[in-house]
């Protein structure tokens, strides 16, 4: 082996003026949201430790430093090529990208110079740290523009990079986007250290890799829990079930998804024992809710006591009995909101994950109990995952932000308020707390669409237009609206982008394009049909919709005509459909009614009461028939 370099760099030594490439078969950019969430949640949360409100940024040089890992480098031909760090690299790289536009609007002097760290120009010519061809054209147009949309024959790589700079708007705190915004681009920049270990031949800088991931045994937090749980509990055949029921249930969750183990284990630790969540404010230190995202196997040590750990038989319990009926739970829900295994009651899980809420898991957790029914325990998590389709859904219609950083307070105080609490206690306190909301369908008569809350609105209106079918005795379409299927949707306008053509009722084309963006104005459409009729007027078109989904459909006369159990449907819900021979702007500001009106059906706080009293319908009528069946046998 050859020469081993290995130093602290800050992200501005190792970004700053330099251009890593990448060989062929390392291409990609595979990260998913969970990777880029625990990034940013990571970053932002060292910060805000540190960070005081008074102090000036000349202080943040005195900030403690961060270690953010490793990265290897195989320098060929004066040519630096990522041997291993390339997902983490680039994440940064996007961060980056999303900070500097975030800070546009600020003052000269509250603005940290970036570029440099991002591109280099030369002659004319724009190359980014990480070169790689088919990378650049959407690195090109998030840089400058801030947006970029993938073409269908896109790389697996622009689709994430695409996706993850999209999800930044939602991840990173609102708290740190004012005065604090230039405290924290410079820390992350001059603070957070990552280890370069340079190699100077590729074998060498394999052989580095492979030592650092695959020699000796790699314990990870969910081990030591393991082991410490283990130690704990008397030795022989106790031990030995223990042991057994833990390594099935966890390979089960190794199988499931990446890091399911480890999710698990945080998951339910936080939603049955975590007491407090570190708040936003001054000088505020990290909960237990937070040490267990970081280090549960830690705080499980010294919290034992706490959680009733002190017998050889507490512990055995909690493996044999806590972890085997959590961790199935959590499997049953990580599955629903994946949509492999969705039983219509639990479809609400597969909605919220759809929005990247990714806080449910903890709070469906919360109201479990270990000797709750299989039924009891589907109810609940139905229930607060209705909740949670409810809330999110009143904030995206109202423009509030369900990022996790946004959320996650609010929703520790619900998941630590509905803890253990029956199908019954739970849908009438779920149910009190959306009507203790201040913001519903009412509170915002002009929703629009915008660059940022445009796939939050096309997810409401896949559920409008599926409710609409489902309702009129159609199949769902759901998972095809948001392009689960092969076909494409895009959430498009029934007025093209034409301001000549509606003078009469619009002075300035600014008050049109308003008017345009209003939710009573769009339709999901499959995106060859928008490509073949989304210019023309929309008298031309509107006989095209009959080929199209329910709603767009009845644009048109002729939907009432050949459609019974659509006629059926308006009847019995007095929801105010009617055709249009023309789409003027009144009729925008009436059709936004009716979405309004159907809105109301799909989320209604009602129905976590209705639901609860099925359960319990259910329930009665499962004893009635254990009751007779029992009878009868005594009689035999």
């Amino acid at each position: 082996m050859k020469k081993i370099d290995g130093i602290a760099k800050s992200l501005n030594d190792i970004l700053k003026g330099n251009r890593y490439s990448i060989d062929y078969y390392q291409r990609e950019y595979k990260w998913e949201f969970k990777q880029l969430q625990e990034l940013v949640n990571d970053l932002t949360s060292k910060f805000s430790e540190a960070w005081d409100p008074d102090h000036e940024r000349d202080q943040v040089e005195k900030y403690p430093y961060y270690f953010l890992g490793s990265i290897i480098i195989s320098e060929k031909d004066s040519v630096p090529y990522i041997v291993d760090g390339q997902q983490r690299l680039t994440s940064l790289t996007l961060l980056l990208t999303f900070l500097r536009h975030l800070q546009r609007d600020k003052a000269e002097a509250d603005q940290v110079p970036l570029d440099d760290l991002i591109v280099n120009a030369k002659f004319g010519k724009k190359s980014f740290n990480i070169d790689v061809a088919d990378r650049t054209e959407c690195m090109l147009a998030l840089f400058e523009n801030g947006a970029f949309v993938p073409t269908d024959d896109a790389s697996e790589s622009v689709f994430n990079l695409t996706a993850r700079f999209n999800e930044l708007e939602e991840l990173f705190p609102d708290d740190l986007r004012d005065k604090a915004l230039p405290f924290f681009i410079d820390w992350l920049i001059f603070r957070v250290q990552i280890v370069q270990i340079t190699a100077y031949t590729d074998d060498d800088a394999y052989t580095i890799f492979e030592t650092m991931n695959d020699r000796g045994l790699k314990l990870t937090p969910a081990d030591m829990l393991k082991g410490y749980l283990l130690a704990n509990i008397a030795d022989g055949e106790p031990r030995a079930k223990a042991n057994t029921l833990w390594r099935n249930r966890m390979r089960e969750l190794s199988d499931l998804e990446k890091d399911a183990d480890s999710d698990f284990l945080k998951t339910w630790l936080r939603s049955q024992y975590s007491q407090k969540i570190r708040e936003r404010k001054k000088n505020a230190k990290p909960e237990d809710w937070d040490r267990i995202g970081t280090e549960f196997h830690r705080w499980l040590r010294e919290s034992a006591g706490m959680l009733g750990l002190k017998k050889q038989n507490d512990f055995f319990e909690l493996v044999t009995k806590d972890v085997d009926f959590y961790s199935r739970q959590y499997s049953r829900a990580v599955s629903a909101a994946s949509w492999r295994d969705v039983p219509e009651q639990l479809k609400y899980l597969g909605y919220n994950a759809d929005r990247g809420f990714t806080l449910q898991h903890q709070l469906v957790l919360a109201p479990l109990t270990p000797n709750d029914s299989e039924g009891d325990a589907r109810t609940k998590i139905e229930l607060v995952s209705r909740y949670l389709d409810i809330l999110l859904a009143w904030r995206v219609w109202n423009y509030r932000s369900i990022a996790y950083s946004t959320m996650s307070y609010a929703m520790f105080v619900v998941m630590r308020d509905i803890r253990g609490l029956s199908v019954g206690d739970l849908s009438t306190r779920l149910h009190s707390s959306l009507m203790s909301e201040s913001e519903d369908f009412d509170s915002n008569d002009h929703l629009r669409v915008h660059q940022q809350n445009r796939y939050q609105l096309h997810l409401i209106l896949a559920r409008l237009t599926d409710y609409v079918a489902v309702q009129s005795g159609e199949a769902s379409h759901y998972r095809e609206f948001t392009n689960g299927a092969k076909v494409r949707y895009e959430v498009e306008h029934i007025w093209a982008n034409h301001p000549e053509r509606h003078v009469d009722e619009f002075e300035h084309a600014h008050d049109f394009a308003e008017h345009r963006n209003l939710l009573g104005d769009l339709l999901l459409l499959p995106k060859p049909f928008n490509a073949s009729y989304n210019d023309v007027a929309y008298e031309t078109k509107a006989p095209h919709y009959l080929s199209q989904n329910i709603l767009a459909r009845s644009l048109n006369s002729q939907a009432y005509d050949m459609n019974p159990g659509f006629r059926k449907f308006i009847e019995m819900s007095g929801l105010p459909f009617r055709p249009y021979q023309s789409f003027r702007r009144a009729d925008v500001v009436e059709r936004g009614e009716l979405y309004r009106a159907i809105a109301k059906r799909v989320w209604n706080p009602d129905d976590l009461l209705s639901a609860s009293r099925v359960d319990e319908a259910v329930q009665s009528s499962s004893q009635s028939a254990r009751q007779v069946a029992g009878s009868s046998g005594d009689v035999c």
